[in-house]
């Protein structure tokens, strides 16, 4: 791969499939290496079978040794025998146990996720952090009138009240999940053209604004060809371990980076919520 021979870099949202593709494994555990032996713990941060090994030409268990068995995935331990240099390069994922709104794209003013969506920061939050439930599409009474509008929010007893109405055919979701289905219903290329010929009839300045800043924010999807409910993640990608190394120091201590921390807070989380999810706790536990 040419390196020197470009122009400019262009950064664009990945999807989960892209995220997919760059990973050598799903990042299970918490742990780093163990404190005994010193070697990477398995399917934790550190993994081998994930990011290659510590050292050169040889897998974890000892089994496969030098340069001659280059490219051989070790029957017993799982590790490929390489270079210990690609711990610098192979990535590894997280599947998180619900979508997660990416902050940049919730918060960062003006809220590229508002913006799409043509719902105030706040009432986006409100359904991101479990306070409230959203319509996701409208729904119609029996004389055809619209009885609850698509991305209408609902408190707990208006969401039971609505079920009980509409004998739960009402379609209402909560938090970022509901936000990335949103999300998947916008066609950025038909709003775009949309747009652009409400722009041509707006008479006030301030709906001209409020047009101009939802367009900009439609050609930037258009031109880079991604999708909006990426904004939303599903998958976190897990940077090489050589790049967030853990130092050892004087009376075996290490010095670890922070973002091993905050892999291990969000694994952590992510296993206990996946644990609480699987004993079909009930809502009130899953969403707090």
């Amino acid at each position: 791969m040419n390196f020197t021979g470009f122009d400019a870099v262009k950064v664009t949202i990945a999807s989960p499939e892209q995220i997919a593709s760059w990973s050598h494994g799903e990042v299970r555990k918490p742990e780093t290496i163990n404190y005994r032996t010193f070697k990477p713990e398995r399917d934790g941060l550190f993994c081998e079978r994930i990011f290659g090994p510590v050292r050169d030409w040889e897998c974890n268990c000892g089994k496969f040794k030098f340069i001659k068995y280059k490219g051989v995935v070790c029957d017993r331990c799982g590790v490929e025998v390489t270079e210990s240099k690609v711990r610098r390069e192979r990535m590894g994922h997280i599947e998180l146990a619900v979508p997660v709104a990416h902050v940049w794209f919730l918060r960062k003013s003006p809220s590229r996720m508002g913006t799409l969506l043509g719902m105030k920061l706040s009432d986006i939050e409100k359904v991101v952090y479990y306070a409230r439930h959203v319509v996701l599409e409208d729904f119609k009474d029996g004389d055809g009138k619209a009885k609850y509008k698509a991305r209408q929010l609902l408190t707990d007893e208006e969401h039971h009240k609505a079920k009980e109405e509409t004998k739960g055919k009402v379609a209402v979701g909560i938090g970022a999940g509901a936000i990335r289905q949103l999300l998947e219903e916008i066609d950025v290329k038909k709003d775009a053209a949309e747009v652009r010929a409400q722009l041509k009839v707006a008479s006030s300045e301030t709906e001209k604004t409020r047009l101009v800043k939802r367009l900009r924010v439609l050609d930037g999807f258009v031109r880079s060809g991604t999708r909006p409910e990426n904004m939303v993640m599903t998958v976190l990608p897990v940077i090489p371990p050589d790049l967030r190394p853990l130092v050892p120091l004087e009376g075996g201590r290490f010095a670890t980076s922070d973002l091993n921390d905050l892999y291990r807070r969000i694994i952590n989380r992510n296993n206990r919520l996946k644990h609480i999810e699987g004993l079909r706790a009930p809502e009130v536990m899953v969403h707090n």
